[in-house]
């Protein structure tokens, strides 16, 4: 055990997770790789929790905060705040949300507890709708909403929580059906929910689950959602924390994949769009995010530090196509991938969109998960230079797999054949 783990568990908690049986301490980053205390270098294929969105040490951001830095680190939101609203008038017009307003928080639980507190406040209800297998994050209200029980430490919650069928396409009672019968049954699971209850605020979903696994449902299911919310006034919420500024590579957004009914009420965004600096916010039209009839400020959203770094990377996103790169290199790499997991018995299955793709280990010859051998892969593939993460379910038997959006088609080759040797060698 090395001095900065043994410190690490004498002061910290226990439920702090850290990866690897010996964990490792990352000292620097450049480009899509790190480097550890020890020197050894990285490919990074996880970014942070999908955080480094461009790259480590984008010359373009680190500029950004080092002069805003020089000039002022903070002033809170009592205060009039260029690169905020600046970053806000981008953000506001790239979300398709119409007359929209933007509220920057520090982190993507915040972004989501505040998108429940709106929605709550603006339908006078508690009662929340969110998918099974899902994440929002570790607050005591995003808990009480993740269907996902190995992130969800407590059954308290202030908030009433039901939970719907048609995050996870490929497992579950109606995985055998068509992708239009998929989406018909949990349209009528959703309409039959609600012959059961009365005055239910909003619907929170990830267009693509994160820590579930990466998974999603066919195309469209959104939309279909979308249609009997309406007749209910019932208000969508899309957590795009993971699946936000281009990442998907067919979208900016993951809603956008299901947007025959428009654009969300709310949309909740954080992690790529700081390249690493703490940023989370949440994009509402104006009358759901006026709707608080109480003073409300943030002391760190909206730092100029962390605007300053958005603003710098949203820019380099845009003017580098990197949708488009995630979209072409990431179509690669998943087909390399599947062809490389048709070859290996553990191997379930390979899913995803552009740079977010999962890789789902169950034991050879059958569909029973096998979170041991998720947790074998993961320390093989660091021990031949390969960062990924992993989650799925309560099993977290998936391989998560989300580099810099930067990602070269040499470096997407470099990880697929690092990847193939850490699952044929467990």
């Amino acid at each position: 055990m090395t001095d900065l783990y043994r410190r690490h568990k004498t002061v910290l908690p226990d439920w702090l997770a850290l990866y690897y049986d010996r964990p490792i301490e990352i000292t620097h980053g450049e480009g899509r790789h790190v480097w550890d205390a020890d020197g050894n270098r990285y490919l990074d294929f996880f970014g942070g929790i999908l955080t480094t969105m461009t790259a480590h040490a984008l010359p373009e951001v680190t500029k950004a905060v080092s002069e805003q830095s020089a000039r002022i680190i903070h002033s809170s939101t009592l205060y009039l705040n260029r690169p905020m609203v600046e970053l806000a008038e981008r953000i506001a017009g790239l979300s398709g949300i119409p007359d929209a307003r933007v509220f920057f928080t520090t982190s993507g639980t915040e972004a989501n507890d505040t998108a429940l507190l709106l929605a709550t406040a603006h339908r006078r209800s508690n009662q929340i709708l969110a998918m099974r297998n899902s994440y929002h994050g570790r607050s005591f209200s995003a808990v009480s909403i993740t269907g996902n029980q190995a992130w969800s430490p407590t059954s308290l919650s202030p908030l009433q929580t039901l939970y719907v069928h048609g995050g996870v396409r490929t497992r579950g009672p109606y995985a055998p059906l068509s992708d239009a019968q998929f989406i018909q049954a949990c349209v009528a699971d959703l309409e039959d929910l609600l012959g059961h209850t009365r005055d239910v605020a909003a619907l929170i979903a990830e267009p693509v689950q994160g820590v579930g696994g990466f998974t999603s449902p066919p195309d469209g299911l959104y939309a279909a959602f979308r249609e009997v919310l309406d007749r209910h006034g019932i208000l969508w919420i899309s957590d795009e924390v993971q699946t936000g500024w281009g990442r998907t590579g067919e979208h900016f957004w993951g809603w956008q994949a299901h947007a025959e009914n428009g654009p969300p009420d709310i949309l909740t965004f954080a992690k790529g769009i700081g390249n690493g600096m703490s940023i989370g916010g949440v994009v509402a039209r104006a009358e759901v995010m006026n709707c608080l009839d109480a003073n409300s400020i943030s002391t760190f959203g909206g730092s100029p530090v962390t605007m300053a770094a958005g603003l710098a990377n949203l820019g380099y996103v845009l003017e580098h196509d990197l949708q488009g790169n995630a979209r072409r290199v990431g179509g690669l790499l998943i087909e390399r991938l599947r062809a490389i997991g048709a070859g290996v018995p553990a191997v379930r299955e390979v899913r995803g969109r552009g740079l977010m793709i999962g890789v789902e280990l169950v034991k050879p010859g059958t569909d029973e998960a096998d979170p041991k051998a998720a947790g074998k892969v993961l320390e093989a593939a660091r021990e031949s230079g390969l960062l990924i993460g992993k989650g799925g379910g309560h099993n977290t038997s998936v391989l998560r797999i989300a580099p810099p959006l930067t990602l070269t088609v040499a470096e997407a080759e470099e990880g697929a054949s690092l990847l193939e040797q850490a699952l044929r060698a467990v």
